[in-house]
């Protein structure tokens, strides 16, 4: 990958406003309120990966938001790296907890990226890192190094679960033909210290209702007489974990993956300051299930954890009435094993046995994904290997990874090909929350580093 350092620095300015571009446009998937916002950026998608180099680029429609479809075939008798992102964005409530707005992208300086960050929704997640590839693509194109053939699929809904993808996926299988599916969506330790990410749990996300009275209810005229759905669904959530934060639906844990003690034991090589953890986070003490570390909690063990909750009056001032309804989201990440359709059964299941008399429960499932384990003896994984070492000077750590990327396992399915997850995001970029950003630094590195695994994926594929 000749001058590849020169051509970054040559570009720069121009990579970063072309993403500051593409950060502007509000692409949230899950409010239909922005359906234009993400119809724009799809075609803003479209159009740099023309620019980029690719010789066929179109626009797929879904039953929702359009599938991004690129590629660039120099021999077939090449091997084929299929790369995935989502332009789609999580909507950037709470708006007053930004210290600029979330479409209105900055470049600012933190203690973390002294040579700045971008601070705007979808930074790090997932526009950032999903330009990239684009940016990398333009490289080898332009300068004639691309080695080997490549596939773009870029979607609009992976936040709302891929829905439309899985079925684009499955009936596209020829198109989507490849050799191995290639990643940037997840993070790495520290600047200075590379990771590749090698496992995902999966994902299960309900929705509960509880309704009693047909009505809000006066609460002194019916106070202590009427079950007040509010207070019967903070008990049934509190019921769903033990004073050791076990989750106690019954079956829940029947698939776990219980890692051996030498596998655990590798993980907790990994560089990890719990004091620096809880600083960051401004907590004096860290929480989970009883007898896992903070890393163990975070990756390989299954979570349940509330979103959000709401009902009765929440406006300034006071009202006193019992609400008729109560409501809360509620996302369980499950670890390989765990089928989560099976976990969202047994979830409606348990939650509407517990309820007492006096109230209805309904649960409503949203969506969910399979969790995901790679190989780090596979051709691709050596590949990323490789490539970090040729721009960081060391070797990434394998690492598992708390968050979940629901269409990875069903490529595997569908496509029979392995997925490296190659991440240069950091846990402090505040992804899925106010303030989220992505450094500059680690922005172009990966523009850097990315066709290095081009380079190494075409001399070990055999």
């Amino acid at each position: 990958m000749q001058n590849i350092k020169s051509y970054v620095a040559e570009h720069k300015d121009r990579f970063l406003s072309e993403l500051i571009e593409l950060l502007k446009m509000p692409s949230i998937s899950a409010d239909s309120a922005y359906k234009k916002d993400v119809i724009t950026t799809a075609n803003s998608v479209l159009k740099s990966l023309k620019e980029a180099g690719c010789d066929t680029v179109e626009l797929c429609e879904t039953e929702g938001y359009p599938i991004i479809y690129g590629e660039k075939i120099i021999d077939k008798n090449l091997p084929t790296v299929l790369v995935y992102g989502h332009y789609d964005v999580q909507p950037p409530d709470p708006i007053d907890l930004w210290t600029s707005p979330p479409f209105e992208p900055v470049i600012k300086k933190t203690d973390i990226h002294p040579e700045g960050a971008i601070f705007a929704r979808g930074a790090c997640d997932d526009k950032g890192q999903m330009y990239m590839h684009v940016k990398a693509m333009e490289f080898m194109t332009r300068t004639n190094q691309l080695p080997c053939n490549v596939k773009f699929m870029i979607e609009g809904e992976e936040e709302v679960g891929s829905v439309n993808l899985a079925k684009f996926v499955k009936t596209n299988q020829e198109k989507l033909k490849n050799d191995v599916i290639l990643i940037s969506d997840t993070g790495m330790i520290a600047k200075d210290v590379p990771s590749i990410t090698t496992g995902l749990r999966g994902l299960s996300y309900v929705e509960v209702e509880v309704t009693g009275p047909n009505r809000d209810l006066h609460s002194g005229l019916y106070g202590g007489a009427v079950a007040n759905p509010i207070n019967v669904l903070t008990k049934m959530i509190a019921q769903l974990q033990d004073e050791n934060n076990h989750i106690t639906i019954p079956g829940f844990y029947d698939n776990v993956e219980e890692l051996s003690k030498a596998e655990r034991s590798q993980m907790a090589k990994a560089p990890f300051s719990l004091d620096n953890y809880k600083k960051a986070l401004d907590i004096d003490a860290v929480y989970g299930e009883a007898g896992y570390t903070t890393n163990e909690r975070n990756s390989i063990r299954p979570t349940l954890d509330v979103n959000g909750i709401w009902g009765g009056y929440t406006g300034e001032g006071a009202k006193t009435v019992i609400a008729s309804k109560a409501y809360a989201k509620i996302s369980m990440r499950l670890v390989p094993n765990q089928d989560w359709e099976n976990i969202t059964e047994l979830f409606k299941k348990h939650f509407e046995s517990i309820a007492p008399e006096g109230v209805k429960v309904k649960v409503t499932p949203h969506h969910g994904g399979q969790g995901y384990v790679t190989p780090i003896d596979s051709v691709g994984y050596q590949a990323a290997s490789k490539a970090y070492e040729a721009t960081f000077g060391k070797t990434p750590i394998p690492q598992r990874s708390g968050g979940s990327i629901p269409i990875v396992a069903l490529f595997e399915q569908e496509l029979k090909s392995k997925t490296i997850l190659m991440g240069f995001g950091l846990d402090s970029d505040a992804i899925h929350s106010p303030n989220e950003h992505f450094g500059v630094w680690n922005y172009l590195k990966g523009i850097e580093t990315i066709p290095f695994f081009f380079k190494h994926f075409t001399e070990l594929h055999k």
